[in-house]
């Protein structure tokens, strides 16, 4: 969005207001969010960002004057088209909620009922509301899905949710919320978990419909790259406060608050090699957040005043605060401080991992169509593509999972079996696979340490106590302290799971990681650790990756070469740099198109 139409959008007057808003737990007596001051207008797009934990959902979810269980709106002022929210009653609260301010879920079919059709389910709210003739709702029905770039007619209608792909399903919901024409929009996450092509053609629509229609939306995510591509303005979250605010240029630009530096510093870039890091510690939870600058036990900048002091906010230039007691003693942040390196042709090739004319099936279905390629020691090989176009399916095969194959797969010179089972327990110890959802690939009835001491055991790396001290180690290199090792996986973070999968490979002494999208569900903070810690491995241990991911320009940060997958076929391949830089087939560079970046912000500026 333009610089000209952002600055428009503060002449008129708001459509939405929020003032020292609190929502409490009350049985425990602690705050979630705590003075929230927050203004949207009219055809605005504001992105909501911050950790996990930070608030972000609930600050949305207030302005439909809904708290989860357990939590309340305790305190503050929310005036939303033209309603005080928190005067009205329950069922004056759901008489807007739908009309004059929507809500879009993180998962798109959690609002589509799976046994109703399509054309149905966008009838019921006309109805309900008895807007219109029936003639002027079907009528409305066609025109909002040609708005959101959907097929109109009959057999469209007819379908059920289950036959439509992932973005149809996103763009329903979008045509859904846009159908009565609300005037603010409460947006949880909405493309998470689409590919960059997909989310890029949501985004677009959304940017669109809020522009013509003059919608005020409140965009809720982790992802900053998405924010930069669409938001006219950016409030950064923190254990449950609002530590700045200012247009994206200004943010994505010159950040000040040293928290909003540390999420920049997590993100990669397209077009460089970034070195990323992580943000040490975690977000506090509600009862546990500190005194002072709440942001102060994980801040490098921290003195003793900001343990002392609740900092108030700063404006720095005008639309643009912060709250830090440090602003004017910081230096300017400079992204050019972590610009590292891209591989180059000269690098030494010790290939331990060939792959010769592979094809893979499911059932009569040809899903991998004749790849080859090779991995040398110490480097990482990334695999990328659009869902469907057999990235993981590739790396199963890799990993033994997937055994309906044919063709080639070589560790060492030496053939590998089809099925982990059949392979060598030293080809098996040393191809070690990362799954993409630490919550579901860790045993929830095991301690950390014992999910770590039985590779060890397994593959004779060590038993007993030497097992227990190696498992220490090992949470060590991972960046975890020994005092998980007695804790269930219940009890740990999504981040601090994926350490400890990362770390359960690493038990096998591997020479190969096979990570499959081990970053895609995690914080930007979080994966810029994970990015750094993989990186830091692959120095110290030489161990080698296939990396697979749809985040472009997560690839420039931890990969030497990349592989582009279109349904199944290899389009492209090359060292890194080459391939972003340079892309040669159409396929790339639609996906490069698509990929939403910060450097689009910062050479605007």
């Amino acid at each position: 969005m333009s610089t000209e139409r952002t600055t428009a959008l503060h002449d008129g007057a708001p459509i939405a207001t929020v003032h020292g808003m609190q929502v409490s737990l009350p049985a425990r007596g602690v705050d979630v969010v705590d003075g929230v001051d927050l203004v949207l207008h009219p055809g605005e797009i504001v992105g909501l960002v911050g950790e996990s934990g930070s608030g972000k959902t609930t600050t949305g979810t207030a302005l439909l004057g809904y708290a989860r269980t357990g939590a309340e709106i305790t305190g503050g002022e929310i005036l939303v088209a033209g309603h005080d929210v928190r005067s009205l009653s329950p069922a004056e609260v759901r008489s807007i909620r739908g009309i004059e301010i929507g809500y879009v879920p993180q998962d798109p079919s959690s609002a589509l009922n799976p046994a109703i059709r399509i054309g149905r389910q966008l009838r019921e709210l006309l109805d309900l509301h008895d807007m219109g003739t029936p003639a002027e709702r079907d009528e409305g029905i066609r025109h909002i899905l040609d708005e959101v770039g959907l097929p109109n007619d009959d057999e469209f209608l007819r379908r059920y949710p289950h036959q439509l792909s992932g973005g149809q399903v996103q763009r329903v919901a979008l045509a859904m919320v846009f159908l009565p024409r609300p005037k603010v929009l409460v947006l949880d996450e909405p493309t998470t978990g689409l590919d960059v092509t997909t989310q890029s053609m949501v985004l677009s629509t959304l940017d669109s419909l809020c522009e013509r229609f003059d919608v005020a939306a409140l965009y809720v995510t982790h992802d900053l790259a998405v924010v930069a591509s669409i938001a006219d303005r950016v409030a950064v979250m923190y254990a449950g406060q609002l530590i700045e605010l200012g247009t994206a240029k200004q943010m994505f630009t010159r950040p000040q608050h040293p928290y909003t530096r540390a999420l920049l510093n997590a993100i990669p870039h397209l077009h460089e090699a970034f070195s990323l890091t992580g943000i040490p510690g975690r977000t506090p939870a509600p009862g546990n957040r500190p005194s002072g600058c709440r942001f102060h036990d994980r801040c490098p900048f921290a003195v003793d005043a900001c343990v002392q002091e609740e900092p108030p906010a700063v404006e720095t230039e005008p639309g643009h605060a912060a709250k830090c007691i440090r602003l004017h003693e910081i230096k300017p942040w400079d992204p050019t401080e972590r610009v590292g390196a891209d591989t180059t042709a000269d690098q030494r090739q010790d290939i331990i991992l060939e792959v010769a004319n592979l094809d893979v099936f499911y059932g009569r279905s040809h899903v991998v169509h004749d790849v080859s390629f090779d991995l040398a020691r110490q480097e990482v090989v990334a695999l990328v593509g659009e869902s469907g176009s057999g990235k993981t399916t590739i790396s199963r095969c890799l990993g033994g999972l997937h055994d309906e194959w044919e063709g080639s797969i070589r560790f060492g010179g030496d053939e590998l079996a089809k099925k982990a089972r059949r392979r060598t327990a030293e080809q098996r110890q040393h191809v070690q696979y990362i799954f993409q959802n630490p919550y579901l690939s860790l045993n929830p009835r095991r301690t950390v340490g014992q999910i770590l001491v039985r590779p060890l055991e397994l593959f004779g790396v060590a038993s007993g106590k030497a097992a227990r001290e190696r498992a220490a180690e090992l949470l060590d290199a991972v960046q975890l302290g020994e005092g998980v090792l007695s804790l269930r996986t219940n009890r740990l973070s999504g981040g601090e799971r994926q350490r400890v999968a990362i770390a359960r490979a690493l038990a096998a002494d591997p020479s190969i990681l096979i990570c499959d999208e081990i970053t895609s569900a995690l914080d930007v903070s979080i994966q810029g650790s994970i990015t750094e810690l993989l990186n830091r491995i692959k120095a110290e241990r030489g161990i080698s990756m296939v990396f697979v991911t749809h985040d472009l320009a997560l690839v420039r940060s931890i990969a030497d070469r990349v592989l582009v997958l279109q349904h199944g076929h290899l389009v492209e391949r090359g060292l890194v740099g080459d391939v972003l830089d340079h892309p040669q087939d159409d396929y790339t560079q639609d996906l490069l198109a698509h990929t939403p970046t910060l450097d689009r912000v910062e050479r605007s500026a």
